[in-house]
């Protein structure tokens, strides 16, 4: 075996991306590699859909609450964790299967992006977290990074600080726009067979409506009250995800818990949108539609036949 073969699932949030993984884990004896950049972390977990140990229905599961809130994770840091867990579990024999929907994770896997590898400017970074904390600083760095990066601008969301940051950091370290960054030498052979889950627009929407209300009666308030009564600050990274970011400001009294709720669910459908676009892009995605019954059947034997060809 040349190469080692990598399952991806991916997909818009709520699509049925952890259903689809487990079902291809038990079938092809697989082990799931989060690809989600919230479930990362610890004590984050109605706000992150992350699976629960009855939902993981005994298959083991890597890269899920790595890190304390408080703490940042770079796309790098992802990529080498990432890359040394599908080598450990494929050393054993297992398929890996990695599933979530963070396109900056997968495509760093997949294209080994040397902008993930460029050191982090402190001084740099603080001044830019500065700036993005002062009145209309977030939609200033976004209009600056529009400037000098359009093709990165439209990929990101004007609240997405850390990667609007990030990406205005890489153009000051090295001169070159964030997208425009090679691909560094390959350290690793994968092969991937990349599953993609959709649905109709309008049904995905209606469960990701669903999914916030159920989210809300599960307890995320008091899961964010929590976090917060723990000293993990409402700057830190892990807080300015969806979901996170709107309790925090219905706490401080900007606005009311029900309204919260409604942005969260408005939000969500966004980043969906923003996720469908990305993965789209991704000519090696097979899509399917969840909404169909059979297209379970059709993503097994996909990945079926992928890894009997990948072990002969």
């Amino acid at each position: 075996m040349e190469q080692q073969p990598v399952v991806c699932v991916v997909g818009p949030t709520a699509s049925g991306k952890t259903k689809l993984a487990i079902t291809l884990a038990k079938e092809l004896d697989g082990e799931i590699i989060n690809m989600d950049s919230m479930q990362i972390y610890r004590r984050m977990d109605i706000g992150t859909a992350k699976p629960s140990l009855a939902e993981r229905q005994g298959i083991k599961h890597h890269l899920l609450d790595i890190l304390e809130p408080h703490e940042s994770f770079t796309v790098a840091q992802y990529a080498k964790a990432a890359q040394d867990t599908i080598r450990e579990v494929g050393t054993r024999g297992k398929l890996p299967i990695l599933t979530g929907g963070t396109g900056f994770y997968l495509r760093a896997l997949t294209q080994a992006l040397q902008l993930g590898g460029i050191r982090s400017d402190d001084e740099l970074r603080r001044r830019l977290k500065r700036e993005a904390e002062t009145p209309e600083g977030k939609l200033r760095l976004f209009s600056r990074l529009e400037q000098i990066d359009p093709k990165t601008a439209a990929r990101l969301h004007p609240n997405d600080v850390q990667r609007v940051t990030r990406a205005i950091e890489v153009y000051e370290l090295t001169g070159k726009p964030f997208s425009h960054q090679q691909p560094a030498p390959q350290t690793h052979t994968m092969s991937f067979c990349m599953l993609g889950t959709t649905m109709d627009r309008a049904m995905l929407y209606t469960r990701i409506n669903a999914r916030v209300e159920r989210m809300m009666e599960q307890g995320l308030l008091r899961e964010v009250q929590a976090l917060l009564h723990n000293n993990v600050p409402a700057t830190a990274q892990a807080m300015q995800g969806i979901g996170y970011k709107e309790i925090v400001a219905a706490l401080a009294g900007e606005t009311s818990i029900q309204e919260a709720a409604q942005r969260i669910q408005q939000h969500t459908r966004h980043y969906a949108k923003r996720q469908w676009t990305w993965f789209r892009a991704e000519p090696r995605v097979q899509w399917l539609d969840m909404a169909r019954e059979e297209n379970t059947a059709m993503a097994l034997q996909m990945a079926k036949t992928f890894w009997k060809e990948a072990n002969q």
